[in-house]
């Protein structure tokens, strides 16, 4: 599998990325032999970059994936993890009384309590937690994780300590991850990032990225990985009650999926890879991060990205003003 260096960086990841959000019991519980198991898969299917972070179910997707981890060799994979969130451990007799954790949505008990934090001392205490929870002892890769509502305090605090952290050889590389381009595109500009992670923004449904973050990226000679390639739904099966970004679709977007669907098909390729595939063709994209929670997930997808996608495709999509003109 085809791997791409971080900007200026020494990292380098694989074009699919496992996103370990999922066997963090995203949304419904994954058993552990299955976590293991599609870690296993991914690591079968070249797949060397692994993302996680502490919100993903109150640790537990840091602590299976540096378990399944574990006794492969660690100069192999590139893994990252998010700062920005702590866990604060709930008293004894407090633990529980969140419920299973589905109002952040992950199904786990609610040991912890999860708090926003992008001061120095907050960042330094997560990176410090998320290693002890893998088992690691360096971060490839720290994301700032969602600072939308602390802009200043990420800008001004926690990511001069990302900084530092790379500097000491803590991190091999820093960024940002976010679900907005605004924001990310003042990272690009305004620090010295080396990527930044772009969930659902640069996608068959949502062009918008290119109206400023992957220029910006380019120009800089800095990565972007993107994520949420499938908007959470729409673009892997569209149909009535599917969502996208987390919320049931309008009509409007089911119809355009639909159209878009009609395309790929048309051309004998299937929706889903054609959404996988359409990130990779801008010069700034790194790789794309893809959720997977079981081995026949993992396998799906990989298989997904060794499909051949004609040109005509992307053209054709172009001439139903389906795709900008300048998207691909």
């Amino acid at each position: 599998m085809r791997r791409n260096r971080l900007g200026s960086s020494a990292v380098e990841v694989t074009e699919l990325s496992f996103g370990a959000a999922a066997i963090g019991n995203l949304f419904t519980a994954v058993e552990p032999e299955q976590a293991a198991a599609a870690v296993a898969a991914a690591w079968d299917e070249g797949v060397r970059y692994f993302d996680t972070a502490p919100h993903y179910g109150l640790g537990l997707s840091e602590r299976r994936l540096g378990e399944a981890l574990r006794d492969r060799p660690r100069d192999a994979y590139v893994l990252s993890t998010k700062v920005g969130r702590v866990l604060d451990p709930l008293p004894a007799d407090a633990t529980g009384r969140g419920g299973d954790g589905l109002c952040e949505g992950f199904a786990v008990p609610a040991t912890h309590r999860r708090r926003w934090d992008f001061s120095a001392d907050g960042v330094r205490r997560s990176i410090e937690d998320s290693l002890e929870r893998l088992g690691l002892d360096r971060i490839d890769i720290a994301y700032l994780h969602d600072p939308d509502d602390h802009a200043e305090t990420a800008f001004h605090e926690a990511y001069p300590e990302l900084e530092k952290l790379r500097a000491q050889g803590v991190v091999g590389a820093i960024g940002a991850g976010m679900n907005q381009t605004a924001m990310l595109t003042r990272f690009l500009r305004d620090t010295d990032v080396d990527v930044v992670l772009c969930a659902g923004r640069y996608t068959l449904l949502d062009q918008s990225a290119l109206n400023g973050l992957l220029p910006e990226a380019a120009a800089r000679g800095r990565s972007v990985v993107v994520g949420g390639v499938f908007n959470s739904g729409l673009l892997a099966d569209p149909r009535p009650g599917a969502t996208y970004d987390y919320t049931a679709a309008p009509l409007s977007l089911l119809d355009r999926a639909l159209r878009i669907k009609a395309v790929t098909e048309g051309h004998g390729v299937p929706l889903r890879a054609a959404a996988l595939h359409y990130p990779l063709a801008h010069p700034a994209v790194a790789g794309v991060l893809v959720g997977t929670r079981s081995p026949d997930e993992v396998r799906d997808a990989a298989a997904l990205l060794r499909r051949e996608i004609p040109d005509e495709l992307w053209d054709e999509l172009r001439a139903e003003g389906l795709l900008t003109e300048n998207g691909h």
